[in-house]
């Protein structure tokens, strides 16, 4: 039976199947990452946009990825106290994917926010990977991040592209916002660090991070490198975000469990609110990045 993937268009209010097609291998994908991304073909992107939600969620409100069986989510009640819809697997996915270039990176993001949180990072920054991993994980988000750049200065310029290219890709997941919680709270203890993240999907760029890391660097990484990951992350994806450590003495802990915080956060923000019947979370009407 011949594999199928979902293309989407804004006319129609669901997805067709139409023939898989192969992507080049020159872009690092393996056959077993369990990834239900449109194909890239002939360097062009195919970027999924799901259609203005008129009056109701669409069915099956966490979109079109793999049909999640049993747990809370399975009772209409979200890991984070929050609702979700039904499921349906005909439902579209909010899917971004971005490509940004530069003379000091080449970066190349995928994420699905309607995931199972398959992660297939590649970025040249081990603990970066390491830390992108805990995103797809903990925020249930399918995440691809393949990059190169020039680490054998340091880690700056490829620790940046990276993030704004992960907030740019969920400024178009997220479409018009309609529907979703908008806000996330969450925090995620690691041995004796615990670390609390609020967020606001709230169109407005924000940061406060209040992290207190002991150590210069986690293997290579520099830990000065973790505030201005989410200060790129938040600038292009139009987030509030607060991060604030409750306590911790290890760096590497720390610094997990800002990322496991802010992947439950973000998880519960980005899903859908039964009781708003698919309108936008803001007494103005709009949520938007300008």
């Amino acid at each position: 039976m011949t594999p199928t993937a979902l293309f989407a268009s804004p006319s129609l209010s669901r997805v067709s199947p139409a023939p898989a097609v192969r992507a080049p291998e020159s872009l690092g994908r393996s056959g077993s990452s369990g990834f239900a991304f449109p194909a890239r073909l002939q360097g062009l992107s195919l970027h999924l946009r799901p259609p203005a939600m008129a009056g109701a969620p669409p069915r099956g409100g966490r979109g079109g990825g793999p049909r999640r069986r049993g747990g809370p989510a399975a009772g209409g009640g979200g890991g984070n106290g929050s609702t979700i819809a039904p499921e349906d697997s005909t439902a579209l996915s909010r899917v971004g994917e971005v490509e940004r270039v530069t003379k000091e990176t080449n970066v190349h993001v995928k994420i699905n926010l309607d995931g199972t949180g398959v992660a297939d990072c590649s970025t040249g920054i081990p603990f970066l990977d390491h830390m992108l991993d805990q995103l797809a994980s903990h925020g249930l988000f399918d995440v691809y991040v393949k990059a190169k750049g020039d680490t054998h200065i340091d880690d700056h310029h490829s620790n940046e592209d990276i993030a704004l290219a992960i907030g740019t890709a969920l400024l178009e997941a997220l479409g018009d916002r309609k529907g979703i919680n908008r806000f996330g709270h969450f925090t995620a203890p690691l041995d004796e660090a615990a670390v609390e993240v609020i967020l606001d999907l709230s169109g407005r760029p924000h940061l406060s991070c209040g992290l207190s890391i002991p150590t210069e660097r986690v293997g290579t990484y520099d830990t000065q490198l973790v505030e201005h990951f989410f200060q790129s992350l938040v600038n292009t994806s139009g987030m509030t975000l607060h991060i604030r450590q409750l306590a911790g003495t290890n760096s590497h802990h720390i610094i997990e469990a800002t990322f496991k915080a802010f992947a439950r956060a973000l998880r519960q923000a980005t899903e859908y609110d039964l009781r708003r019947r698919g309108t936008v979370p803001s007494s103005k009407g709009v949520l938007s990045r300008s």
